[in-house]
């Protein structure tokens, strides 16, 4: 059966991401909107008609206002509709995707993180980019950045090997969540990469229904905390599962001056370039010169 993919789920019920999507940034094209509402354009570019957002109890009446769905989410002609869906308690990133289990339905689902900003290298976004490969390989996709050795603490990785003709798709062999240098080279090693670079995680990915079955079977072992990353693993041992490589950019808003390096990202790959950089070139005069040698 071919893939329909018009389903998407955002996942913004972390502690450490709960006022993150309701951040005001300027876009790219100089428009001022909540971080949510720029996360929503995302997804909504690619195709989707439906996106569940789970949240925190208690979040969902201030991100509700910070994008207003009343008339549904729009992005040139394409519309699409926002549920908030409820993690009652925080028992991890795996618990909370299959939070959105009754809300995908048996479908196969974009899923993205509620904490990064992605910023397209292309005139196609990220999500679309991911959705039209899922779309033409039937399959589950996530997408993934060569990424140095000294950042595999902060990600989860894949091992594979890329599908032969196709310089920017893998086959998921191994997924390992934030491993260590010695077990990277041992079992992440990927043919044609730079040494001490690895395929880690992007932030998105698409889904099939099989993932939310894994994440039932995993809760139900009682493990502390339900990560998708093992649920991954899992996946790609029980069904054909690829990682695309993404050339594009993302923003971890949720680190130190993480809003700020984003809204730089944002600025300075939109319209208001020229005006952005001349603003930097200025504040890093006047720095220079100290408040003495101003005129």
């Amino acid at each position: 059966m071919a893939m329909n993919v018009t389903k998407a789920v955002i996942t913004a019920a972390g502690p450490g991401q709960r006022t993150l999507p309701v951040q005001m940034l300027i876009d790219r094209d100089g428009v001022e909107k909540p971080l949510l509402q720029i996360f929503v354009e995302e997804v909504v570019s690619a195709g989707i008609e439906e996106i569940g957002v789970v949240v925190a109890p208690g979040d969902e009446t201030s991100y509700r206002e910070a994008i207003d769905d009343r008339d549904g989410q729009s992005h040139g002609d394409r519309h699409a509709d926002v549920t908030f869906i409820l993690q009652e308690r925080p028992l991890g990133y795996g618990h909370a995707v299959y939070c959105a289990r009754d809300f995908v339905g048996g479908e196969s689902f974009l899923h993205l993180v509620g904490d990064h900003l992605y910023i397209s290298g292309s005139d196609k976004s990220c999500a679309r980019q991911l959705v039209e490969t899922a779309t033409a390989q039937e399959c589950a996709v996530s997408t993934v950045q060569a990424t140095r050795e000294s950042l595999l603490p902060y990600f989860g990785a894949i091992g594979g090997r890329r599908v032969q003709g196709r310089q920017e798709l893998y086959l998921v062999e191994t997924v390992i969540e934030k491993p260590a240098p010695t077990e990277a080279e041992l079992r992440l090693a990927v043919p044609g990469l730079r040494a001490g670079r690895y395929l880690c995680f992007f932030g998105m990915h698409v889904l099939t229904p099989t993932i939310m079955e894994i994440l039932r079977d995993q809760m139900a072992e009682a493990t502390p905390a339900t990560t998708l990353s093992a649920a991954l693993a899992r996946l790609a041992e029980r069904e054909r599962y690829l990682a695309l490589e993404e050339h594009a950019w993302r923003y971890d808003v949720g680190a130190r001056y993480g809003i700020l390096n984003a809204q730089l990202a944002l600025a300075l790959s939109g319209r208001d370039r020229a005006e952005v950089l001349s603003l930097l070139l200025e504040l890093v005069a006047q720095r220079d010169l100290g408040p003495t040698q101003r005129s």
